[in-house]
């Protein structure tokens, strides 16, 4: 199966470059013994998890759906996680997680005795310090309802915890700047952390970017693990498949208003949000900074503002032409939706071997589903 004869839009993994990362992975690991666990919030795509699982422990979750995914497709360890369970929750994944983490001392309280002799038991506290660059995304913002605060542990309920789990990184490139969270945690929470058997240090720790200091975030984990006697855990997401995969769209129209923009067959509010959302704007493969003909990416849906950025080209585009929009793995075919009714993209992976294998693709009957499933006579 030749790229030229996939209908677009469609997402393409690719194998070799995700096993780069994962190599990474296992080098952190043998350093500083901490086990990975995959989150699941940010990249889903089980199609390739024969890929990952050689390399990691599990997977974690941010709710019941995905508790149950990594369990059945993944295995290794699995981390029940949700910022708000119902009785309902606890009890459909009590049986299949190895480790269930509540984020509130009442939660834990109404729910842990269903847990009892089933999972180990967890708590999500909240350092009140962060590494983030977008207040959206900080767990330790202003008011913020993610885990305990140290003010405010009822030191009885931590009696019944094996392990706590922090998350206070997002895309967090500096290994110094994770040590000096690290520090401010043993410092303030050192106490509690003595007593447990394992602690989480949460997802957003950008170990594969390029330049990372691998060897000097492993040589810490380390301490801190020997230091509190606790079994260390990271949830990477992003760090495990960024620039793995591309998003390969069309140019579909050419308009022009002060400024041309070449119209894509695909939108940023349909098929990668946190572009819009975060105003972020995305990289296009065949872009060229020294280029003197600038387009706005713009998509097809009718929001008027729905665009994937604005880039210089070599060349002017034309209509019928492909664009490869870059890094568009991590939270883009968890989020995927069916605003306007567009295509939704199909999902490849380019194997090592040169072959593509299709993982997934999408017609009208599964937009119609989605809707609805019974009609009312």
């Amino acid at each position: 199966m030749q790229d030229a004869s996939l209908n677009t839009p469609y997402f393409m993994i690719d194998e070799a470059k995700l096993i780069d990362n994962l190599e990474k992975a296992k080098q952190l690991k043998e350093i500083s013994g901490v086990k990975l666990v995959l989150a699941l919030k940010c990249f889903s795509t089980w199609g390739v998890f024969d890929i990952i699982k050689p390399y990691l422990d599990g997977t974690t979750s941010s709710g019941p759906y995905e508790v149950k995914l990594g369990y059945e497709t993944f295995g290794g360890e699995t981390h029940a996680y949700s910022v708000g369970y119902s009785k309902q929750d606890v009890l459909d994944v009590a049986d299949i997680c190895d480790k269930m983490i509540f984020n509130s001392q009442s939660q834990l309280e109404a729910y842990g005795h269903l847990i009892e002799g089933k999972a180990s038991v967890g708590l999500r506290l909240n350092p009140g310090v962060s590494c983030a660059g977008q207040d959206l995304a900080d767990p330790a913002r202003k008011y913020s309802r993610l885990g305990v605060h140290a003010d405010k542990i009822q030191p009885q309920l931590m009696d019944q915890l094996d392990g706590v789990m922090f998350h206070m990184n997002c895309e967090n490139k500096s290994a110094d700047s994770f040590i000096a969270l690290l520090d401010d945690i043993s410092d303030t929470f050192g106490l509690y952390l003595d007593k447990m058997e394992w602690v989480s240090l949460g997802g957003g720790v950008f170990f594969t970017w390029p330049g990372y200091e691998l060897e000097k975030l492993g040589a810490a984990l380390k301490a801190f693990s020997e230091k509190h006697g606790v079994q260390l855990y990271l949830e990477p997401g992003e760090a495990i498949i960024t620039k793995t995969t591309d998003l390969v769209v069309t140019v579909v129209d050419i308009v022009e208003n002060e400024k041309k923009t070449a119209i894509v067959d695909s939108a940023t509010e349909a098929h990668r949000l946190d572009t819009l959302i975060y105003d972020e704007p995305a990289s296009i493969l065949e872009a060229s900074e020294s280029g003197s003909h600038e387009y706005v990416i713009g998509s097809c849906s009718c929001l008027a503002g729905d665009q994937f950025c604005v880039a210089n080209f070599e060349q002017p585009l034309e209509i019928g032409q492909r664009l490869h929009v870059m890094d568009s793995a991590g939270y883009t075919m968890v989020k995927l939706n069916w605003f306007n009714g567009l295509k939704m993209p199909a999902i490849y992976c380019r194997r090592a071997s040169g072959e593509v294998q299709k993982l997934n693709e999408f017609d009208y009957s599964d937009f119609k589903r989605s809707l609805s499933q019974w009609s009312v006579s």
